[in-house]
């Protein structure tokens, strides 16, 4: 019995394992782990299921270097799970945390999706309507629940170069759909263009939106975000319709 417990769960962690992976465009550690025995899946019934990734590079180039999510008990399809598949009959809410860390927010600031989304509007820059060309945007978080970004901006119809940087604090939007960026203090350089503080704002929180770690049946809203030095933890809530599995 213990054995035949064993493979059930096993079929069923293979099965979600695979399915994710094939969501993510890379993934160094995964692992999923179903809490239930043969008896309560034929009644329809799993005790928990647990996932935990390091390493995963979800859509537009951003690597989340941790990602824990957690369920209670949840409501299955039976006939499915003899099938090794989990089918949510009803759905369940499971608590999530995403690590991201500064190297891995810069890489996504300076990726083409980025420098595409920056370069795509026009700006007014001391008066002038002009397009903007990002040299090399540089995020960093030096804790105290601040952010600071430091941006080389090439301006292409005058080809003039201004440096950008200022400092703000990551807030969450009242539905936990977004993060967003309030408080902007300027350093030593002052600000040349309110219109370019604001497509660099709207940048980091293009990055920073949950959404980009949704997978398929699963929506993340943020409760709590965590500025930490080097590294942002994010608290979510995930509404889990359905588990990844193949």
């Amino acid at each position: 019995m213990p054995d035949n417990q064993g493979l059930g769960e096993q079929a069923l962690n293979k099965a979600v394992e695979i399915a994710l992976s094939s969501q993510l465009d890379k993934v160094e550690y995964l692992d999923v782990d179903v809490k239930t025995d043969p008896l309560k899946v034929v009644q329809g019934e799993v005790d928990s299921v647990s996932i935990e990734g390091k390493g995963l590079v979800m859509q537009k180039d951003l690597r989340a270097e941790e990602l824990k999510m957690q369920t209670g008990s949840i409501a299955i399809n039976p006939l499915s799970a003899a099938f090794g598949k989990i089918e949510l009959t009803k759905p369940t809410q499971a608590s999530t945390q995403v690590v991201l860390l500064e190297n891995d927010i810069n890489r996504a600031f300076n990726s083409e999706y980025i420098r595409s989304q920056l370069q795509s509007q026009k700006i007014h820059v001391n008066g002038q309507l002009t397009t903007i060309i990002p040299q090399h945007v540089d995020f960093h978080l030096p804790g105290n629940n601040k952010v600071e970004l430091s941006a080389s901006i090439l301006l292409k119809e005058t080809n003039e170069t201004h440096q950008v940087a200022f400092s703000a604090v990551p807030k969450v939007s009242a539905n936990g759909e977004t993060v967003s960026l309030e408080n902007v203090e300027y350093g030593d350089t002052q600000e040349i263009s309110p219109e370019l503080t604001k497509a660099l704002i709207d940048a980091t929180s293009e990055i920073l939106n949950l959404s980009n770690f949704d997978l398929q049946g699963i929506t993340l809203r943020v409760k709590q975000l965590e500025v930490e030095t080097a590294k942002l933890i994010l608290q979510a809530e995930a509404h889990v319709e359905q588990i990844p599995s193949a």
